[in-house]
């Protein structure tokens, strides 16, 4: 179709493939095979991707260049063939004729070779930037931080510039996963200030939010805490959900998120108490929300799964309303166990710890196994819709599709796509570590078994990892869109169900399930995916005045900031930016060939609180390929310890603490654990 006067932004983003200096101007080529010619002028300005710290990192030297004439507008210093850029541009075209005009070009690195994000220090910056400031909003100037402190400042709803709005709710899951953060950027950098935050909140979440059973087998978590009314004393405990989707009922993602926070916590600090919690509320998730084929007797479907929602006043799936919360199953039923507990909590107890309660390890991770293999299962099983690039997302109790809830529909969203695709490559990596260890062992038939978990898993993942990076992510300007319909009409490939617009949490999934697409297959494809999300994440997700991120953008990477989503904190803005920092580092160092090869080393940190309760401790920073990554080195209390520790132990990442000797002023062990990676070369 040609218009006439049409005027448009639009951002392109893809690599230099040819310069013409008469012009002056540049061709990119976009991952759909599109060329868009970029004509630049005395407008057009170039910079360095920067991050949330604001510094400047252009540092491209000026070329030596001969045989050029004329204002070029610095194409000779910037548009280096085969250099990835985005470009945000003036598009216009009237009667057939076009012309894009480049205003920002963006490089991702002085080096056309290479990237920022896949530097060290790119990841550790921004995730400290980011609990810097939340901490700041939080509580100003404190250093130090108590259980009253969260109790009096905490707030879920914060505005654009992080200031507590009219509502005082505290939500349980929201302030889980603001543990999580807390407890993810320690690990990552070892900054005290974190982790005396983490356990303030760790401590104020079990007080305020717990609910125990009469004989403490069962553990849920209360939705949230509001005051009474401004100006008066008092607050009230909301147990029920007050979630928009979820209003009166006990919904099972809210209790999964409410172990985020507490079960990356634990694995910092083997707190004892938290692990307590954590074993009683999955008690709860196993006895109340979980569907065998013994549950038949109960009245339930006994179809395998977990049920979505619990009515409170009867702890049933079957009573709940409205009707369409009741007896149904869904992914965040399924699949959310696997990234925000499941994970963590197998690395922290296997291989068992040693100790004299090795027992009551054994039965937890027991009942992890059968949690991560049934739910993967189902995933592989259920999902996948042979008739759709989208698999099914809400289910009745049969595990009939339902495609008649609310707003969801008949509806996909890419996010959730991505995720699966992401953790069942996850769960692959485990179940070859399980294969190998059953193989050590002499039990090859039982190791047989988890190489097919493993296979059909990653299976699975590449299925829907190649169909999302051709349906569900922008091929033009990079990024991932939101919700789509799942059968398209209208002769285009991908229809939205509202805006071509594009959510901070997608950015996440996206981003990681390349990354690990890659370690698991060496396939460039996915490579290029992972940077080309992480580049559309980095250069227009990062609210770079605010130390923040934006919830939402439009398809060309303007910032939404309308109602909602000019929150720096609300319901929905979690701890995804965090996660993101903290695995897209562990995955690039472990999977990636990052700077050219020149380093692939990291530290994470521990602090040990009590060597009592058992003697060493788990460090395997997530399910990975067995050998993939090797200790190189470990410190406890300052002291190295490498040369003492069994290499057998090594092998395996559990560091045994017996021979540690605690700080005498916080009773405390401080452990410094570097690892090298054997990357997966591009």
């Amino acid at each position: 179709m040609s218009l006439h006067s049409f005027n448009q932004t639009l951002t392109v983003t893809g690599t230099i493939v040819a310069v013409d200096y008469d012009k002056p101007s540049f061709s990119v080529e976009a991952r759909s095979g599109d060329l868009f010619e970029a004509v630049v002028g005395p407008e057009t300005y170039y910079s360095v991707v920067t991050n949330l710290d604001g510094l400047d990192r252009n540092r491209v030297a000026e070329p030596q260049v001969s045989g050029v004439s004329g204002p070029v507008y610095n194409l000779h210093k910037y548009a280096v063939q085969g250099r990835p850029v985005s470009i945000i541009g003036i598009y216009q075209q009237n009667d057939g004729a076009e012309r894009f005009e480049a205003r920002s070009v963006y490089l991702l690195h002085s080096d056309p070779t290479r990237y920022m994000f896949e530097e060290t220090h790119w990841w550790p910056t921004q995730v400290t930037q980011m609990a810097d400031r939340i901490l700041d909003h939080l509580f100003d100037a404190k250093r130090s931080y108590t259980i009253d402190d969260f109790s009096e400042f905490y707030r879920t709803n914060l505005n654009i510039l992080g200031q507590p709005v009219d509502d005082t709710v505290q939500e349980c899951a929201v302030l889980s996963r603001l543990l999580y953060d807390l407890a993810s950027a320690y690990m990552m950098t070892g900054a005290e200030r974190y982790l005396m935050a983490a356990r303030a909140a760790a401590n104020y979440l079990r007080e305020a939010f717990r609910s125990l059973s009469h004989d403490g087998r069962y553990c849920f978590w209360a939705y949230g805490r509001r005051r009474i009314m401004q100006g008066e004393r008092g607050e009230s405990l909301l147990f029920a959900s007050h979630g928009p989707d979820d209003q009166g009922t006990i919904p099972l993602y809210e209790q999964i998120y409410a172990l985020a926070g507490l079960t990356q916590f634990y694995r910092i600090t083997l707190d004892w108490e938290v692990l307590e919690d954590i074993r009683r509320t999955i008690n709860s998730f196993q006895d109340f929300f979980w569907d065998p084929p013994s549950a038949t007797a109960k009245g339930f479907a006994g179809t395998g799964g977990y049920y979505s929602h619990l009515d409170p006043a009867t702890m049933r799936p079957d009573t709940v309303t409205p009707d369409e919360n009741r007896s149904r199953k869904n992914w965040n039923s399924v699949g959310d166990h696997i990234p925000a507990y499941l994970v963590n909590l197998i690395l922290s107890i296997e291989p068992l710890p040693l100790g004299g309660i090795r027992h009551e390890f054994a039965k937890l991770l027991e009942t992890c196994h059968g949690i991560i293999e049934e739910t993967s299962s189902l995933i592989c099983e259920k999902f996948p819709d042979p008739n759709s690039d989208f698999v099914n997302e809400r289910f009745h109790a049969d595990w009939t599709p339902d495609h008649s809830y609310r707003w969801q529909q008949n509806r996909a969203v890419v996010g959730h796509d991505l995720k699966i695709a992401w953790n069942m490559t996850r769960c692959a990596y485990y179940f070859q570590t399980r294969a190998k260890r059953l193989r050590d062992q002499g039990k090859a038939q039982e190791a047989a078994g988890y190489d097919q978990r493993s296979n059909r898993c990653l299976e699975v993942a590449q299925r829907l990892a190649d169909r999302m990076g051709e349906v569900g992510l922008d091929k033009i300007r990079g990024g991932i869109f939101d919700c789509v319909e799942r059968q398209p009409s209208g002769g285009m490939p991908t229809q939205f169900a509202w805006g071509a617009t594009k959510d901070f949490w997608q950015q996440e999934q996206g981003i990681l399930a390349y990354l690990i697409l890659y370690g698991a297959t060496s396939n460039s494809h996915y490579l290029r995916l992972a940077r080309e999300s992480s580049a559309f994440w980095n250069l227009f997700f990062l609210d770079r005045e605010r130390q923040g991120y934006y919830f939402r953008t439009t398809e060309n990477g303007l910032p939404i900031l309308e109602g909602q989503y000019g929150m720096k904190s609300s319901h929905a803005i979690g701890y995804h930016a965090f996660e993101l920092s903290y695995l897209a580092h562990l995955y690039t160092r472990a999977h990636v060939s990052a700077g050219g090869g020149s380093d692939n080393s990291f530290c994470l940190y521990f602090k040990i609180c009590s060597i009592e309760q058992q003697k060493s401790i788990n460090v395997l920073p997530d399910f990975m390929p067995p050998g993939r990554v090797t200790i190189t080195s470990v410190r406890a209390n300052g002291v190295d310890m490498t040369e003492d520790l069994d290499p057998a132990n090594l092998v395996e990442y559990q560091i045994p603490t017996d021979a540690m000797t605690p700080d005498p002023a916080s009773g405390a062990v401080e452990l410094v654990v570097e690892f090298r990676a054997n990357p997966v070369q591009s």
